[in-house]
């Protein structure tokens, strides 16, 4: 797990000088990712620097130094990741007379390339990954991301010059380029929660799609952007006639398979555990794998309803691991809160990115590489809204216009009043939801209200509202569960999940790995029939069959609660000063994005009860405090925040 940065300028006057300085800046800003080494290569004559920062894990010495060259000298690269099925492909290019001298996987992605052609590269590569890939003698330089968007890159053009970087920090570097806000990319994260691929929150810089390659040369103004997988098709795959307990065994050797290639590491190695179906489930093969006891890791929040650690801690238990928990009070997660903008780079309103920063922070305490869970959710049908959302629907419609809206009206009402409380904040939350529900006119509708879950637009200044604006549309020709799925794996899990989890371990310097996205793993998941997914109350039922081998029903059966913190709680108690400083009448007016009035109300009503609008709040506060990090976006505020202080992510 590493940083990457780079350009492609065909300015001549760049070219002649100073591209050496630019590249080690770019780099600089990605040291986080990268404690370990790092290494810069420029070639005048065409225009190009590379730069990458290394988090050191597979053959941790010298051998390992980026940016690397094939052995004919032809191909130079910086790659992020790690590529599962490496040592398959290195073995058969030894056999058709490759030589190497590393133990990395980026060496193999090299003599890859010499073998097939740099644009067959990423058809042969399994695992996650960014990189930039230069040739030497066509003078092209090639960009790929793998195929579910476990890995960033962003890219785009500043002038006459092609930048592209893990992060948009290491852009923000590049002498000359203008941090100008996107104002579509606004509206759409004041809904979400998030920018949506491929947006970015600058205008001329985009986030690379998953399963996408990108070639661009020094003489064009424009990068040739093509699809080499595309995860519409695995969901729109031929579901296989297969019988239940042949199911259950083939996605049993399959988790197998990839916990046992995603265990391969020459550092410390663990796993976060909530206690859930998909991280006991990784856990659990993990646990038959290993040569030595599993380190498990978990935190938990003092707050009654909140606290899952007691959870996890009867799975670590049961398996046997070597577990490690933190039980959180308000302030360790306050303490955070100041932080979340440095970290996250573009504004990010996903509250259990709190969580997620802690959790990975405990974990690098101990071990280099942590395995996940994510993923499990949407090619497994865990989301609740897969099995309610039909119901709501068809209850709203039975109900009447009238009736409905009524409901609607009482639910909202009752989920304010829940929201704020410690031990009824979830429930509160849950019926807020289902007033946004009830009252849709179709399930379409009612799957966009619950992934737009902040309707923040309405707040912009101008008054401009995209509700129907959505960063993209897939479809899947079967049944409409498999269709909500198809849709949170190409948005929801790149641009919030793993963008989540990217952000919150890197900043740590922590690789985070998910093995239940593994690309042998995926396709089966998403053709799975709707049978072996969802029965009944019970949701990911495959999934669950194959945990039930090595974990008791009863230490994982509980309802599905996600990584949640008491959000409503803190914004109305210890967080009001800061929430002030963020959204007083003249911070508003100074960044110039936002209606003040029509803020000011929302924060009026949610603190009378009336409203259970907090998450729309945050988002509203974590884009004042992105803003205010901004130095030529707004001037400096009064309020000193840690990285005003000098603090970097090694002392967080």
């Amino acid at each position: 797990m590493c940083g990457i940065a780079g350009f492609l300028s065909s300015k001549s006057e760049f070219a002649a000088g100073g591209l050496e300085e630019a590249v080690q800046r770019m780099t600089m800003a990605l040291r986080h990712r990268g404690p370990d080494d790092c290494g810069s290569w420029v070639d005048r004559s065409a225009g190009i620097g590379l730069g990458f920062r290394r988090l050191a894990i597979l053959d941790v010495s010298p051998r390992g130094h980026q940016p690397m060259f094939s052995g004919d000298g032809r191909y130079g690269i910086v790659f992020n990741g790690e590529i599962c099925n490496f040592k398959e492909l290195r073995t058969r290019l030894q056999g058709l007379g490759h030589s190497f001298t590393s133990g990395t996987d980026t060496e193999v992605i090299l003599a890859t390339a010499v073998e097939w052609g740099a644009g067959d590269v990423p058809l042969r590569l399994q695992g996650m990954f960014a990189y930039a890939l230069w040739d030497r003698q066509q003078r092209v330089l090639h960009l790929a991301r793998d195929r579910v968007g476990i890995k960033p890159l962003y890219y785009g053009w500043s002038g006459e010059t092609f930048l592209f970087g893990s992060e948009l920090r290491a852009i923000e570097q590049c002498p000359g380029f203008e941090r100008t806000v996107n104002h579509e990319a606004v509206e759409l994260y004041l809904d979400f929660g998030y920018v949506p691929t491929p947006l970015s929150i600058y205008k001329g810089i985009q986030k690379l799609q998953p399963g996408t390659a990108l070639q661009v040369r020094r003489e064009e103004s424009t990068a040739a952007v093509r699809k080499y997988w595309d995860i519409e098709s695995a969901f729109n795959a031929e579901t296989a006639e297969i019988g239940e307990q042949d199911a259950i065994e083939k996605l049993e050797n399959l988790l197998e398979i990839s916990v046992k290639r995603h265990m391969i590491s020459d550092v410390p190695l663990g796993a976060l555990l909530s206690g859930g179906i998909d991280s006991s489930a990784v856990v659990a093969m993990m646990c038959a794998k290993a040569r030595a006891r599993v380190k498990t890791f978990s935190v938990g929040f003092a707050e009654k309803g909140f606290d899952e650690s007691p959870h996890a801690r009867a799975v670590a238990r049961h398996l046997g691991t070597d577990h490690t928990e933190m039980l959180l009070r308000p302030q360790d997660a306050l303490d955070v809160i100041p932080k979340l903008p440095e970290i996250y780079d573009e504004p990010f309103a996903d509250s259990s990115q709190i969580p997620t920063f802690l959790i990975s922070r405990l974990a690098r305490q101990h071990v280099t590489v942590a395995l996940t869970g994510d993923g499990g959710d949407e090619f497994f049908g865990g989301y609740n809204r897969y099995r309610l959302l039909p119901r709501a629907v068809k209850w709203g419609n039975r109900l009447g216009k009238g009736l409905s809206s009524t409901a609607a009206t009482l639910f909202r009402l009752s989920g304010a009043k829940l929201s704020g409380g410690m031990s009824s904040g979830r429930l509160g939350e849950g019926l807020a939801k289902l007033g946004d529900l009830i009252g849709a006119e179709s399930l379409e509708t009612a799957y966009a209200a619950m992934c737009k879950p902040f309707s923040g637009s309405q707040l912009l200044r101008d008054g401009r509202d995209r509700a129907g604006a959505w960063p993209g549309r897939p479809t899947a020709g079967r049944d409409w569960v498999t269709q909500m799925q198809l849709w949170d794996a190409a948005t929801y899990l790149p641009d919030d999940i793993l963008t989540k989890v990217d952000r919150a371990s890197m900043s740590v310097s922590l690789e985070a790995r998910v093995p239940l996205l593994d690309d042998e793993l995926v396709p089966f998941a998403a053709s799975l029939p709707l049978k072996m997914k969802i029965r009944g109350r019970r949701t990911k039922w495959l999934l669950r069959q194959v945990l039930y081998r090595h974990v008791p029903a009863g230490l994982v059966e509980r309802p599905k609660a996600g990584f949640a913190v008491p959000l409503a709680a803190w914004l109305r108690g210890p967080l009001t000063e800061w929430v002030e400083s963020l959204i007083s009448t003249e911070a508003l007016r100074c960044q110039d994005l936002l209606e003040a009035g029509a803020v000011r109300r929302e924060w009026t009503e949610f603190r009378s009860g009336r409203q259970a609008n907090h998450h729309r709040l945050w988002a509203v506060l974590m884009l004042q405090a992105w803003h205010r990090r901004q130095p030529d976006l707004t001037p400096e505020p009064e309020l000193e925040h840690a990285w005003r202080r000098g603090e970097t992510f090694a002392s967080i």
